[in-house]
Order: C-alpha cells, then sequence, then structure tokens
C-alpha cells in the first residue's frame, strides 16, 4: 500500500512526515476493550487454576488479536468515513458480545463467543476487501490472503464453540494458533505465494500512539477495579497501605512505559522504511506480555486489598510476582527493537523479582506487594537517570 491518495474514496491519506491522529470513533470503539479486559481479569481472579489459567490467557489473546487486527485497519482505512465508521459500531456490538460471554466462554456461551467473534475477524476484513479498488492489486491481494486465513480460523472458532470440555479448549487453540501464525508468515496462500513488507505500509505515528492509548485503558481499568474494591472495604492501615502500594505500582508501570519508551517508539516507526515489519514485532507482538502484565497486577492488586494480612498463598505469589515480571519483560523486548540494546534496570527488575519469589510464601500480602513496588519503582528511577546521563555525555 502506497502513501498516497488513491488507494480507496475510503482509505487514509497518509501525508508524507504528517502524523494521522487516532480518531475519537477508534476511541469510543475501544471503551468496549476495557469492559473486556475487566471481565478477564474477573475470570482469571474467579478460575485460578491451571485449567483456568489456560483458558484465561486463550481468551486474552483472543480479544487481544481481534482489537490489533481492528487497529490495522483503522490504521488503513479512515475512521472519519460514515462506511467505516458504522463498521467500527458494528464490531463495538460484536466485542460486547464477546466481552460478556467471556466468564461463561468455557461453559454455555462458548458459541456466543464463537460466532461474534469470528464474524468481527472475517467481517472486517472483507470489508476492507471490498472497500480496496482493483486499481491497488497488491493491497487488494493482501485483504484476501487475510481472508482467507481468518476464514480458515473462523472455521476450528465455530466447531469449539459447537463442543464442549477439552475439545473446545483444543479447537479454540489450533483456531488461535492459525492466526498467530497468519501474521508472522505473511499470510502466505497457495499460489499466490506470501504477501510483501511493502503492502503493511503503515502510519507509524498513528499506529504508536493506537497502542499507547490502549496501554492507558488497561492501566486506567486496573485503577478503577483497585477503586471499587477498597471503596467497599473497611478503612484500615493495611487495607491504606495496599491501596497506596496499588496505585503507586500503576503509576510506575505508566513511567516505566511512557517515559521515554512510548515516544521513542513512535519517532521510530514514523521515520522507519518499513513500518509495517515494526508495527508487526513492536506492537503486535511483544505489547502482549505488557498488557497481560497489567491484567494479572490487577488481580494481584485485588488479592492483596481483600487479604492483605498472613502468608501469601500461591496465586497471590504467582500474580504479584507475575504480573510485574510479565509487564518487565515486555518492555524490555519492546525497547530492544526500539534501541537496539536491552535496558540493564529492567533486567535488574526482573532477576529481583525472580529472588523476591523465592521468599514470598512467607510474606504477608502486603509485605510483598510492597516490596514489588519498590523494585518497579527502582527499576523507573534507574531507568530515567541512565537515560538522563547517557544524553548528557553524547551532548
Amino acid at each position: 500500500m502506497t502513501a498516497d491518495g488513491h488507494r480507496g474514496a475510503l482509505y487514509r491519506i497518509h501525508a508524507p512526515h504528517q502524523h494521522s491522529r487516532v480518531t475519537y470513533a477508534e476511541l469510543f470503539f475501544d471503551l468496549v476493550f476495557v469492559f473486556a479486559i475487566t471481565q478477564i481479569s474477573h475470570t482469571l481472579l474467579a478460575h485460578f487454576t491451571p485449567l483456568g489459567v489456560l483458558q484465561t490467557t486463550l481468551l486474552f489473546l483472543a480479544v487481544w488479536w481481534v482489537w490489533v487486527f481492528t487497529s490495522w485497519i483503522t490504521n488503513w482505512l479512515d475512521p472519519e468515513k460514515t462506511p467505516v465508521r458504522i463498521l467500527l459500531f458494528a464490531l463495538m456490538l460484536g466485542g460486547l458480545v464477546v466481552s460478556t460471554s467471556i466468564p461463561q466462554a468455557f461453559e454455555s456461551r462458548g458459541l456466543w463467543f464463537a460466532v461474534a467473534y469470528a464474524s468481527m475477524q472475517v467481517g472486517k476484513t472483507v470489508f476492507l476487501w471490498v472497500s480496496t479498488p482493483p486499481s491497488q492489486p497488491a493491497a487488494r491481494m493482501n485483504a484476501i490472503r487475510i481472508t482467507v486465513w481468518l476464514s480458515l480460523s473462523a472455521v476450528f472458532w465455530i466447531a469449539g464453540g459447537l463442543a464442549e470440555g477439552q475439545s473446545r479448549l483444543l479447537l479454540w487453540a489450533v483456531a488461535l494458533g492459525i492466526e498467530y501464525c497468519s501474521a508472522a508468515a505473511r499470510f502466505w496462500i497457495p499460489k499466490y505465494g506470501a504477501s510483501q513488507v511493502a503492502d503493511w505500509q503503515v502510519e507509524g505515528g498513528h499506529m504508536a500512539e493506537r497502542f499507547g492509548l490502549f496501554i492507558i485503558l488497561a492501566l486506567g481499568e486496573s485503577v478503577v477495579v483497585t477503586g471499587a474494591t477498597f471503596s467497599k472495604l473497611t478503612w484500615t492501615i493495611e487495607t491504606v497501605s495496599a491501596f497506596a502500594s496499588s496505585f503507586v505500582g500503576t503509576v510506575v508501570m505508566w513511567w516505566i512505559y511512557f517515559h521515554k519508551g512510548a515516544e521513542a517508539g513512535s519517532e521510530l516507526i514514523s521515520k522507519s522504511s518499513e513500518p509495517g515489519r515494526l508495527a508487526r514485532l513492536a506492537y503486535t507482538y511483544l505489547h502482549i506480555p505488557i498488557v497481560a502484565g497489567i491484567i494479572v497486577t490487577a488481580v494481584a492488586d485485588e488479592l492483596v486489598l481483600m487479604h492483605p494480612g498472613g502468608h501469601s498463598d500461591l496465586k497471590t505469589v504467582l500474580s504479584a510476582i507475575g504480573g510485574p515480571m510479565l509487564f518487565l519483560l515486555g518492555t524490555i523486548l519492546f525497547k530492544h527493537t526500539i534501541r537496539g540494546f536491552l535496558q540493564l534496570s529492567h533486567g535488574a527488575g526482573i532477576v529481583a523479582l525472580g529472588i523476591l519469589a523465592w521468599f514470598a510464601g512467607g510474606m504477608s500480602p502486603l509485605l510483598l506487594s510492597i516490596l514489588t513496588t519498590a523494585i518497579m519503582v527502582v527499576v523507573a528511577v534507574w531507568e530515567s537517570v541512565s537515560l538522563k546521563l547517557a544524553t548528557a555525555g553524547s551532548a
């Protein structure tokens, strides 16, 4: 897809060196996924068993993927155009069905989840296909390739919705595997081969802003859930301390992602000669552990608020340590693609969390929360100081 105004009537006009803004329609669409994140965190909290974690992970990856594909399409198509805006509203309805089905997706609402999800994925891709004129054969063929892959996965989503128990889990895992491999395989199909990187041309500034706003939504959901839980509790020294630790932890996550990383990512992808390749790796794939870390940390915050005293059980230890660790893992890999080196502060934070996990079982949930937050604060301060010194040294 070339960055000109002749790609199709519904396409964005990508002017050189000009940042396409995220539209109000896109932000309105994202509200559905705030609800989806809440549903996922509550589902994980209610089913924190090996099977429950596996099922919730699958549902999270599905929700992430349907949002990511929509973000790519609205990077190409213009949500200010009425047909595209109507498409987003229809996808919102499908997203609500998906979100409301999450708690019972492996029970009574599996078919609802599967049909809504598959309809969203295939429907918007067919819309992209139809919106791309024959005069743009490469872009049109790209839409066809994506449609073929998502139609194949839809068969397994629907079959899983009709199945029960472990069969549903297996079929949905296959469907999800097809979708996650599709982008990595550049949507290869027989006879026509794979798409070219040039076919994935994106407006980098818009893509970076889109993902940054999703991170804010995920962090905001964490604040809302924590605040709602805290408001129902008796305010004691322990609960107030747990609430303060949770809030500081959320602020620090924001700082680690946005203070330097998000801006650097936006600048790099805006200037990249292959923004599609960078968007696929740094944003589509490497943001998965970042968002997952925020969700798992929100689960830990709620557990600590409800039971700040006593010894930490396995569920509390796994979420309190695993959430920040996933977040740091995602951010260190994301920033590596931007800066070309691994951030030492993030690596040290991951190691410190691993050491803390060894002793966590003998700690109270409140103490564990305070220590994980302290580690994240050290990571944030360390990175800020090191980058400031590096900038001063190169000046």
